[in-house]
């Protein structure tokens, strides 16, 4: 064993003229549930119950798209998606549509360990959410004024419209009239906001986990379902490694790209940072995403084709990063 290991992620996809403030923020924002991460290790905690722990502090925190200052569909409301995944045994569980409980991750901890399941959707799992007696708050607890307003520009847009969670490489026009250079299936959309947040860890016994949580696309259709909850796809954990991802979600979907980590090291017998290079190279097609991952021996790592993702990383030996840019 070389020891436990964590990494998180706040989004791929990142305006390379992100305000110095908003970088600084992210950073103290990633540092402090990295600490957290670390100190629940350091305490013996279990990969499955660190990767909670992570991402549910991630989703009491506004600054990224996941929880309270989730994404807004059209219709202005929120609703959310996750999941979470433990390595020893693939036990798994995921939910979509939340308009309600506080903390999706935590849910989908539930429907792992307290339902024959392994996912549940809109009213489904606000029932079971109340059966198990998760905390529920009222929707408007999620939405910031931020986000009104940023679902305010898309709806008056004739394409995309570009803030600091786009990126804007070659677009220098921001607003209505541009083409916009994002598509997802083929077909452009109107407004993009990856800030997915997710979390790996390898535990001092080796065992692996992985978390995933998200609002979704800004402007999105109600009843969309992203890659997040998606076992395999944004999310997979299994006995040697975790992996959890973040960006554009129907590319994601396509190419398995969580589960496709752990395939290339199983049946390829890749390291894991060969993996992580490999699926973002040969599985994604047109699409733009990254991901973070931890093997069972300890290794982090993480890969995007994307401007930037949000990132940090430590392991048992004192590494620690925490990042934006390549």
């Amino acid at each position: 064993m070389a020891g436990w290991a964590i990494a998180v992620h706040g989004g791929a996809g990142v305006d390379p003229n992100l305000p110095a403030e908003r970088q600084e923020q992210a950073k103290q924002l990633l540092t402090r549930v990295l600490n957290l991460g670390i100190d629940a290790l350091r305490s013996s905690g279990s990969a499955i119950d660190v990767v909670e722990l992570v991402v549910r502090e991630l989703e009491s925190d506004p600054f990224f798209n996941s929880g309270r200052g989730s994404a807004l569909t059209e219709n202005g409301t929120v609703e959310m998606e996750a999941s979470i995944m433990d390595g020893a045994g693939r036990r798994c569980g995921a939910v979509s549509g939340l308009t309600t409980v506080k903390n999706p991750v935590s849910l989908a901890r539930l429907v792992m360990d307290k339902s024959p399941h392994s996912y549940l959707a809109f009213s489904g799992a606000e029932k079971f959410a109340k059966q198990m007696g998760v905390e529920m708050v009222d929707n408007d607890y999620f939405i910031t004024q931020d986000n009104v307003e940023m679902l305010k520009l898309a709806k008056e847009a004739d394409s995309i419209v570009f803030d600091y969670r786009i990126p804007t490489v070659g677009y220098e026009t921001c607003g209505t009239g541009v083409e916009s250079p994002i598509q997802m299936n083929g077909l452009p959309i109107s407004i993009y906001a990856p800030e997915t947040v997710g979390c790996v860890v390898v535990d001092s016994q080796g065992r692996c986990a992985a978390a995933t949580s998200t609002g979704g696309l800004l402007n999105k259709r109600m009843g969309r379902i992203g890659d997040s909850p998606l076992i395999g796809a944004g999310t997979y954990a299994c006995d040697i490694c975790a992996v959890s991802c973040t960006g554009e979600g129907e590319a994601i979907i396509r190419g398995t790209l969580a589960r496709e980590v752990g395939a290339v090291m199983e049946y390829k017998g890749l390291g894991l940072q060969d993996a992580v290079d490999f699926v973002i190279k040969e599985r994604l097609d047109d699409g733009k995403a990254g991901l973070i991952a931890v093997s069972k021996t300890g290794e982090v790592s993480y890969g995007f084709n994307c401007v930037g993702m949000f990132r940090g990383c430590a392991t048992q030996n004192g590494f620690m990063e925490v990042g934006i840019w390549d």
